[in-house]
């Protein structure tokens, strides 16, 4: 049997890809977080997470530990609860970019509501940039968004990079502008795609603009154009062209949970917890 102690250090690390921040999310010393790493190592069999001087991964079995860890901490927490006669409770103002809400995403929440019935939470889907502003105002307690590389603000829960996508017949003629299907400004994939085709010297059209990921895939099959979308949620049907068309490198994303400080710290830690470290790709992708 697994120490559920153990567990905690090692998911801790796994989602932060760091010990010392791993430590100061439990409020315990790094030390201490090492040797549970280490212990479960040993109780495993198995080395789970590969260290060296400039990273920290998980190995295959440390992958697979992680979903372990997830299911007997969630399995634990659901016991205590029972027998304590204790549930969390609160209300979770979450946030998400819609095209996250096309993921594994969904299903994770309802493992969540599952997991925390007496958490009332109140869902709201939009662009990255609004949710933000929501956040700094205080109308949200946490969202999931699509932010800079290395802006140095949340979790990160998944680093990525943009890719330029199209249909498998897409063809873009030589010397005529690339026509461009986008969000409505405030957009970071927008913003950073037409940056990168001025700085390359494309002219570029936009033929499609929409608030919706589902109007950019309908766009996008409807051969209307191409976009900008991380590479980790191109639908199967959908191609990257970026190299086929000699298009300029867009730059790295990262997916993002940002919290409100003022918010249910307990609450929106279930919910982080939760998120960190899962996988998030389309659904429906095999």
């Amino acid at each position: 049997m697994f120490d559920p102690i153990q567990l905690k250090s090692f998911l801790a690390v796994a989602q932060t890809r760091n010990f010392t921040r791993a430590a100061e999310r439990l409020g315990i010393s790094q030390p201490t977080v090492s040797q549970h790493v280490r212990k479960l190592e040993l109780a495993a069999g198995r080395t789970l997470i590969a260290r060296d001087t400039r990273d920290v991964r998980l190995t295959d079995n440390g992958d697979a530990m992680a979903g372990f860890a997830r299911t007997i901490l969630a399995a634990n927490d659901v016991a205590t609860r029972y027998f304590s006669g204790s549930a969390m409770r609160g209300r979770l103002r979450f946030g998400t970019a819609d095209d996250l809400a096309i993921t594994g995403l969904p299903r994770i929440l309802r493992e969540f509501r599952q997991l925390y019935p007496q958490i009332n939470l109140e869902l709201t889907v939009s662009q990255s940039d609004q949710l933000h502003r929501r956040l700094k105002s205080g109308q949200l307690d946490l969202v999931f968004v699509k932010w800079v590389s290395g802006a140095q603000e949340g979790d990160v829960v998944k680093k990525d990079t943009f890719a330029w996508v199209g249909l498998e017949q897409t063809v873009l003629e030589p010397g005529t502008p690339v026509p461009v299907i986008t969000y409505p400004v405030p957009s970071l994939s927008r913003k950073l795609a037409l940056e990168a085709l001025e700085d390359a010297g494309r002219t570029w059209q936009v033929t499609c603009t929409t608030k919706q990921i589902s109007g950019v895939l309908a766009a996008l099959r409807a051969g209307i154009g191409i976009a900008v979308m991380p590479t980790s949620l191109v639908p199967d049907d959908l191609k990257i062209i970026t190299q086929r068309f000699n298009l300029p490198p867009v730059g790295d994303v990262d997916f993002t949970l940002i919290r409100n400080p003022l918010a249910n710290t307990k609450v929106v830690d279930a919910l982080t917890q939760s998120i960190m470290g899962r996988k998030l790709t389309p659904l429906g992708r095999r």
